[in-house]
């Protein structure tokens, strides 16, 4: 994991996209917008100083969790949603890569009209390096240039997008399940290590610019913005862009719940076959992710349908109006169940743990927020300082239904772990987030 860091009065960690190549070691580079420093070290970081933004501005060194190969070694994808820090953590990763930005307008007319440029462009000297191609789904016919030279010319691509809906509906070829698949989601707290704030994560966000930001509203409102814009529009994965505007606004309020497809039609005004494929473009487009039901083997009927999640929660509090979350209320308890979802996914994302996450529910509405594998760690996430035998009914059903459960546990508000009579472990956020990033959990 990641060296310590602190942070000094300075903001951010998006590479602003005029930084169109990383430079010599210790460089510093001066746009206007921000200043750069770049070390090249066997595990390189960077500071960006943004105070003319009137942030709470911060120097973050991070180390991402997510590793990727050695250059020249593998072809594969890297997906995650907007601004998490793909490209970034490809620039640094990668320094001498030949890079292909799609975002660039000229680069994106010329491969768009002629995509076998990228073959006719690459030398021998280019083989050693990754060929790093940004915004893939812009121009998914490049995939099969990228095929051809990495099947008769050896070269390794990282293929890096915020969404494979595209590539997928223009049958595009995905290399034939050669090229591995990577995924960065937004900042978790190991990656923040002792600077991790769980207010300031519950009301700002994943997203690394906006969880540093003092202003989240406008960040977040430019955010939502530019998806309509960049990822709905500009693709054209929708007919009605102010009708998907309204969608995203009423299905914020679905976050971590069962969701009523019908409700939703009727307040936005369309069919639930239209909000069903809605749904399927924040999936695609990686703004959210079903949670499946756990239904092995139940003594009682249990509810089969799946929750949804949002990928930053930071997101969901804009879209829904949410306000400042204090610690304790409602919202604040379901902003907790989506941030220790996130740490679950992109745990599971960056181990490579290939663990099941489901839930476990009775239709009394007695649940277990998260379930691991086949019943080998049960979660349940509470936004309380004391956990009283009210909040322990869904794990105590569970054991009934369920006796070959490993291990129950509630991430809470708490102070001090402790673990109940009947061995439930009541553990602080600090002590969930030791136990998962050191692999106690599973």
């Amino acid at each position: 994991m990641a060296n310590d860091f602190g942070f000094y009065g300075m903001q951010t960690y998006e590479l602003p996209r005029r930084f169109d190549s990383p430079g010599p070691p210790h460089s510093w580079s001066n746009n206007g917008d921000a200043y750069l420093q770049i070390s090249s070290t066997e595990h390189p970081h960077f500071l960006i100083d943004t105070s003319k933004y009137h942030d709470i501005l911060k120097h973050m060194y991070i180390h991402r969790a997510q590793k990727l190969p050695a250059a020249g070694t593998e072809t594969f994808f890297l997906w995650g949603p907007r601004q998490t820090g793909k490209s970034t953590l490809l620039r640094h990763t990668f320094g001498q890569a030949v890079w292909i930005d799609l975002l660039k307008a000229e680069e994106y007319r010329r491969y768009l009209q002629q995509p076998e440029l990228l073959r006719q462009e690459l030398t021998d000297e280019d083989r050693e390096r990754q060929i790093v191609v940004d915004e893939i789904q812009k121009v998914p016919a490049l995939l099969d240039e990228v095929h051809w030279l990495f099947e008769n010319r050896g070269f390794q691509f990282a293929l890096c997008g915020s969404s494979a809906r595209k590539v997928k509906r223009g049958a595009a070829n995905l290399l034939g399940g050669r090229a591995v698949r990577y995924e960065l989601h937004g900042l978790v707290a190991s990656e923040l290590k002792s600077d991790f704030e769980l207010d300031r994560m519950l009301n700002h966000g994943y997203l690394p610019r906006i969880y540093a930001s003092s202003r989240p509203r406008q960040l977040l409102d430019s955010y939502v913005a530019d998806y309509l814009k960049e990822e709905v529009a500009a693709e054209g994965l929708v007919r009605n862009l102010p009708v998907f505007s309204e969608f995203l606004n009423i299905a914020s309020f679905s976050d971590t719940e069962l969701v009523n497809f019908s409700t939703i039609a009727r307040e936005c005004g369309v069919s639930s076959h239209t909000v069903k494929s809605y749904f399927g473009i924040l999936e695609d487009t990686l703004l959210g992710r079903w949670l499946p039901a756990y239904r092995k083997r139940p003594k009682r009927r249990v509810i089969g349908a799946p929750k949804f999640y949002f990928a930053d929660v930071g997101l969901v509090n804009r879209l829904a109006r949410r306000g400042t979350l204090q610690p304790g209320s409602e919202l604040f308890g379901k902003a907790l169940e989506n941030w220790i979802f996130h740490e679950l996914v992109a745990y599971n994302a960056y181990t490579d743990a290939d663990a099941i996450i489901s839930y476990w529910r009775l239709p009394s509405g007695i649940e277990v927020d998260f379930i691991i594998n086949d019943m080998q760690l049960a979660i349940e996430a509470k936004s309380s300082t004391r956990i009283t035998n009210d909040h322990l009914k869904g794990l105590r059903n569970v054991a009934r239904d369920h006796s070959e459960v490993k291990r129950r546990l509630v991430v809470c508000l708490e102070k001090k772990a402790r673990r109940t009579d009947d061995g439930i472990e009541i553990l602080p956020v600090s002590t969930f987030v030791k136990s998962l990033s050191q692999g106690e959990l599973f």
